[in-house]
């Protein structure tokens, strides 16, 4: 790896590389990621009544989201795969914008393993389709939601350090 640049996917010709982590310990990791996504009052109570067409709104999309965590590598380019040893997403309603006019999801994701590189990916992976499954189950009643926040809030464990977003 070239030691003049900061981006560890990048090898000293400015190829791309997957990172050799096999000098690594294995550590506990933990990553927290957070999205949101945004809708009208009356999208948002018909996802909390389970009268969507298409089912049960929160335990599709949290399934998704657990289910797209364990596939990373798959869709990540240079992603290692890894042994996840917990997945959790977890969704909360409410009203999003301190106007009152925008209400709508926040989807939190907490994944860990124990490896030699992080789990950040996976977290934010798992947000981000558990969102864009919101989306697709809402998506007849309102084409104006909105995904949005994506973000890492919490990374802890392996050399780098631990970080806090939030």
């Amino acid at each position: 790896m070239n030691k003049n640049t900061s981006l560890s996917h990048i090898d000293n010709k400015g190829r791309a590389q997957m990172v050799d982590i096999e000098p690594k310990p294995e550590t506990q990791r933990v990553a927290v990621a957070i999205a949101e996504v945004h809708m009208n009052q009356n999208t948002l109570n018909l996802i909390r009544s389970g009268d969507t067409k298409k089912g049960d709104v929160y335990t599709v999309a949290k399934i998704a989201g657990i289910q797209a965590s364990k596939r990373t590598a798959n869709l990540i380019p240079l992603c290692h795969p890894l042994l996840l040893t917990h997945v959790d997403v977890e969704m909360s309603d409410s009203e999003l914008l301190g106007d009152g006019n925008q209400h709508g999801v926040t989807i939190t994701a907490t994944v860990r393993s124990t490896g030699k590189t992080g789990v950040e990916m996976e977290a934010l992976v798992a947000v981000t389709t558990a969102a864009l499954t919101i989306y697709d189950m809402t998506k007849s009643v309102e084409k104006s939601i909105l995904i949005t926040n994506v973000r890492l809030v919490e990374k802890r464990g392996g050399q780098s350090g631990d970080v806090l977003n939030r």
